[in-house]
C-alpha cells in the first residue's frame, strides 16, 4: 500500500484535510492538554494540534519516514517508530489516546484499539476517526473509479475498510471495554480553485488511491480525471469531507 512516500507528498494528499480534521477531533474528544498519545500520527498534524493546545504529547508511526518528519516537525513531542498493534509503553500513562484517520490500516484494529485503552488511564479518553465510506474527501474519486471499472474482480475501493460506515468505530472501542461510548459525524471543508490542484496530489502514490492512479496507463488515467471533473462541481469549489468518530471511557 503506497503509504512509503516523502511526508511531503502526504501532506499534499490528506494533509489538506487532515490538519483542519485534527481540531475537530479534539473537539469532539474533549481533549485538551494533559498526557495525550497520537497514534499512527503520519508527518504530525494531529500531534502539532494538540501541541498548539498545551498537550505534553508521545506519538507513534509504523513509518520511519513518518517518524522522522515528525520529530522535526514537532520537536516539543515524543516520537517513536511502532504499530498501533504493540505500542511502547506501560499501562494507564496517558489522560488519552487517539487516532486520526489510521484505524483502516491497522493490521488487527480490534488490538490496536485495545493497545489504546490499555494505556490509557482509568476515567481517560480513547478516540478515533476515519473518513466516511460515501461523504469523505475521496468519494468522488472512487465513485469515479467504480463508473469506470471493467474487469471480472471486484471494484477499486476503500468501502470494506474498518470504520468507514457508521457503527464501526463504536463496536470496536466498546469490544475493548470503553464505557460511554459517543459516535458522530464530524467534518472539514476544503476550497480548490480548480481541478488540477484536486487532482494533482492522486498522482503522488499515497495511499490506495494512489496505488489506483499508478497501475493506469495515461489513457485510463486521462479517462478517470475526466469522470471526476464531471462529477465535481465546477470551480472554485468546496470538498466537505464527512469522518466517522467514536470516543469512550476507559473504566
Amino acid at each position: 500500500m503506497g503509504f512509503a512516500v516523502s511526508a511531503d507528498s502526504y501532506d499534499r494528499f490528506m494533509g489538506r484535510f487532515s490538519s483542519p480534521l485534527a481540531a475537530v477531533l479534539l473537539d469532539f474528544a474533549s481533549v485538551d492538554g494533559g498526557d495525550v498519545l497520537d497514534v499512527g500520527c503520519g508527518p504530525g498534524a494531529l500531534t502539532g494540534e494538540l501541541l498548539r493546545r498545551g498537550a505534553r504529547v508521545s506519538a507513534v508511526d509504523p513509518s520511519p519516514g513518518f517518524v522522522a518528519a515528525a520529530r522535526q516537525r514537532h520537536p516539543g513531542a515524543r516520537v517513536l517508530e511502532a504499530a498501533a498493534e504493540a505500542l511502547p509503553f506501560a499501562d494507564a500513562g496517558f489522560d488519552a489516546a487517539l487516532a486520526q484517520l489510521v484505524v483502516q490500516f491497522m493490521g488487527d484494529p480490534a488490538a490496536g484499539v485495545a493497545e489504546m485503552a490499555r494505556v490509557t488511564k482509568p476515567g481517560g479518553t480513547v478516540a478515533v476517526c476515519v473518513w466516511d465510506h460515501l461523504a469523505g474527501p475521496l468519494a468522488v474519486f472512487w465513485q469515479a473509479v467504480a463508473a469506470l471499472h471493467h474487469g471480472d474482480g471486484p471494484v477499486p475501493g476503500e468501502t470494506l475498510a474498518m470504520g468507514r460506515r457508521a457503527g464501526d468505530l463504536g463496536g470496536l472501542l466498546r469490544g475493548s471495554g470503553l464505557a460511554d461510548v459517543l459516535e458522530a459525524p464530524i467534518a472539514v471543508s476544503v476550497r480548490f480553485d480548480d481541478l488540477d490542484s484536486w487532482w494533482a496530489p492522486f498522482e503522488l502514490g499515497v495511499g490506495p488511491p494512489g496505488d489506483h492512479v499508478a497501475s493506469l496507463d495515461p489513457d485510463a488515467r486521462a479517462r478517470l480525471l475526466e469522470r471526476c471533473r464531471e462529477l465535481l462541481p465546477s470551480p472554485p469549489f468546496d470538498v466537505r469531507a464527512v469522518a466517522n468518530a467514536a470516543r469512550g471511557t476507559h473504566r
